[in-house]
């Protein structure tokens, strides 16, 4: 596999993560190869700004700016631009604007291209959310009509929730007209809009001490608003939970387009632009699997890559993209987020080896 060199010009001083990695231990298709992009405490989701500038939130309270290097194939600076905030996971930037997913809000740092690197103050879009951190964690994304879509986990491993909890939602870019549009969802990480039917894919993790091999976690697709995808009454799409799904009918609820291991923690969710890549990985989705941590036997630790079906409304195939990152029961690395880049490559944040790696395709 080819390593690039890496050069960085760092505003903030940063440990070097990435150093000790060793990058062959990980498993991708043929023609493909993997390097470091960037070292980056604790990177979750990434988000594409102007000029190639890459936004990654994290769950230690900062937000931070990549600038490209001139090649592309690493980042020449990298650039704290808002700390000391409610564990801001999520990024998605818009028309000049980041927007940041916050445990009990949404905020946003109006016009940051024009601003200088350096902390910024950050202005609400939204506080009505609720301050619960229990699978509070907020991926954003900004879909085709540019309204802001990101998640309200249950606050619990299962139970019978109420108001906006388990549930998939919607605002304005000012934060007016919030609404639901998906119900019955535990804790969805990531999501994605299909680039021809514009539908909203989406991962979801499935609950816990029922073993280690069910329920399932799951990959969805909402057709319709308002929705509901079983949760906390029917797991994968078949299966009633023990406690609260007696007299209910899995039919009632929308079944998963994929099953996948049960604990493996499915995050982050993409569609890959996979217009410079051979036909096999073209109409493909991919998702980090984070990693179980409470299964006897460890599963995840990997990203995986699904063929999409010609209808669009199913995975009719799925395997993994990037593996290695599990040594038998030892793993060194936990994907997170994956995106899509200009050029062709894609990103993929490692919020355990803190760094966010690259990867490129050639024949």
């Amino acid at each position: 596999m080819k390593l690039f060199n890496l050069i960085l010009v760092i505003t903030i001083t940063m440990p070097c993560f990435g150093q000790s990695l060793d990058l062959n231990k990980l498993r991708l298709p043929d023609g493909f190869s993997i390097s470091i992009y960037a070292e980056v405490e604790n990177p979750r989701q990434l988000a594409l700004g102007d000029e190639n500038t890459v936004y990654v939130g994290s769950l230690r309270g900062k937000v931070w700016s990549l600038k490209s290097s001139a090649d592309g194939t690493g980042v020449s600076e990298v650039s704290l631009v808002a700390e000391g905030l409610n564990t801001p996971t999520g990024v998605a930037y818009y028309d000049g604007d980041l927007y940041i997913g916050e445990i009990n809000r949404i905020s946003k740092i109006s016009n940051i291209g024009s601003k200088p690197n350096v902390p910024q103050e950050t202005e609400t879009v939204s506080n009505s959310l609720p301050s619960r951190r229990h699978h509070g964690f907020k991926f954003l994304e900004i879909g085709p009509a540019g309204k802001i879509y990101f998640p309200i986990g249950a606050p619990c491993n299962v139970c019978e929730v109420e108001d906006n909890f388990g549930t998939l939602m919607r605002m304005d870019l000012d934060g007016s007209n919030l609404e639901i549009i998906a119900r019955g969802v535990r804790n969805t990480v990531g999501f994605d809009f299909h680039p021809l039917t514009e539908e909203l894919w989406f991962t979801d993790n499935g609950r816990d001490m029922l073993g280690d091999d069910i329920p399932a976690c799951e990959i969805n697709r909402l057709v319709n608003n308002g929705e509901h995808f079983g949760f906390p009454y029917i797991h994968q799409g078949d299966l009633p939970d023990p406690r609260f799904g007696k007299g209910r009918d899995p039919a009632d609820y929308k079944r998963p387009v994929l099953k996948l291991g049960a604990h493996v923690a499915p995050l982050g969710l993409t569609f890959i632009n996979g217009t410079k890549l051979p036909i096999r990985f073209q109409n493909v989705v991919l998702w980090a699997e984070h990693g179980s941590w409470n299964r006897s036997k460890k599963n995840g630790y990997r990203v995986m890559m699904g063929k999409v079906s010609s209808g669009n409304d199913h995975i009719i195939s799925n395997e993994p993209f990037i593996s290695g990152w599990l040594d038998g029961q030892d793993h060194w690395g936990r994907p997170v987020d994956i995106l899509n880049m200009p050029d062709g490559s894609f990103l993929v944040t490692d919020d355990m080896a803190n760094v966010i790696y690259r990867i490129t395709f050639e024949d």
